[in-house]
C-alpha cells in the first residue's frame, strides 16, 4: 500500500517564509534558554511546515506521521505534544490557511470605495496570496478534499465564510447607494466557488501558475452577468 511506503523528502519543494508559515530553523542542540512553549511553538510550526510540503507534493493518504517527523527534524513525541493525530495536524493547517486567505481578502475589500477596484482588489489579493506560496496553494486548493468528508465540510464553510464577508462589504455599499439591486447571499457564495475553481485548476495544470493572470479573465465575466454588474456598472 502507498501509505506504507517511506517517502522520499529530499526533491519535495518548500512552503515560502512569511506567506502562511515561518521557516523555522532546527533548534540548538544542548542547552538553551527557550521556554517549553517556545519550543512547542517552533516544532508545531516546523510540523505543520513539513507536513504542508509532503502533501503538496505526495497527496494526503501516503503521508505518514514518521515522514512528517522526519522532514520537520523532531520526535515523533514532539508531534504528539502538538497534534492528536494526522487529521488534527491537517486541521490545523488548514485553518491557518484559511485564516490568512480572509486576512487577505480582508485588506483587498478594503482598498476603495469604487466598487470596479474593490472587485479586482479583492480577486487580486486572493490570488495573490495563493500565487505567493504555490506549494501550500496545492496543499490546501487540492490535495485535502482527499483527506475525507471532514476536510470537505471544512471546506465548504470557509468557503460560505469568504461569502459572508464579501456579502456584508456589498451591503455596506448598497447602504450608501440604494441604486444598487438585492443580491443573495447565493450569489457571492457562486462567485466564490467559481474563482476558486478556476485557481484549483491552474494550480494542478501548470507547474508554474500564473494565478494572477486569472483576474482580468475573471473580472470580465463578473462584469458580463447579471449579479456581477450591479457591482461595476453603477
Amino acid at each position: 500500500m502507498a501509505s506504507e511506503v517511506q517517502i522520499e523528502s529530499r526533491d519535495v519543494p518548500s512552503v515560502r517564509d512569511g506567506v502562511f508559515w515561518s521557516v523555522i530553523g532546527a533548534l540548538p542542540r544542548g542547552r538553551h534558554e527557550l521556554s517549553r512553549e517556545e519550543v512547542q511553538s517552533v516544532q508545531r510550526e516546523r510540523i505543520m511546515v513539513a507536513f504542508t510540503e509532503l502533501i503538496a507534493a505526495h497527496g494526503y493518504a501516503p503521508v505518514r506521521i514518521a515522514d512528517v517527523v522526519a522532514r520537520a527534524g523532531v520526535s515523533r513525541e514532539a508531534f504528539y505534544d502538538c497534534f492528536e493525530d494526522k487529521d488534527g495536524c491537517a486541521i490545523a493547517c488548514y485553518e491557518r490557511f484559511i485564516e490568512v486567505l480572509l486576512a487577505r481578502v480582508g485588506e483587498g475589500l478594503a482598498v476603495s470605495d469604487d466598487r470596479t477596484e474593490w472587485v479586482a482588489s479583492t480577486i487580486e489579493a486572493y490570488l495573490g496570496t495563493l500565487q505567493a506560496d504555490p506549494v501550500v496553494a496545492r496543499a490546501f486548493q487540492i490535495e485535502m478534499d482527499a483527506a475525507g468528508a471532514w476536510a470537505r465540510r471544512r471546506r465548504r464553510d470557509a468557503l460560505g465564510r469568504f461569502a459572508d464577508v464579501i456579502h456584508a462589504r456589498y451591503e455596506a455599499f448598497r447602504s450608501v447607494d440604494p441604486t444598487l439591486g438585492e443580491l443573495p447571499r447565493s450569489a457571492h457564495l457562486a462567485a466564490v466557488y467559481a474563482v476558486r475553481q478556476l485557481a484549483s485548476d491552474t494550480l494542478e495544470d501548470n507547474e508554474g501558475p500564473d494565478l494572477l493572470a486569472l483576474t482580468s479573465e475573471v473580472m470580465q465575466w463578473i462584469s458580463a452577468r447579471d449579479f456581477g454588474a450591479r457591482y461595476v456598472t453603477r
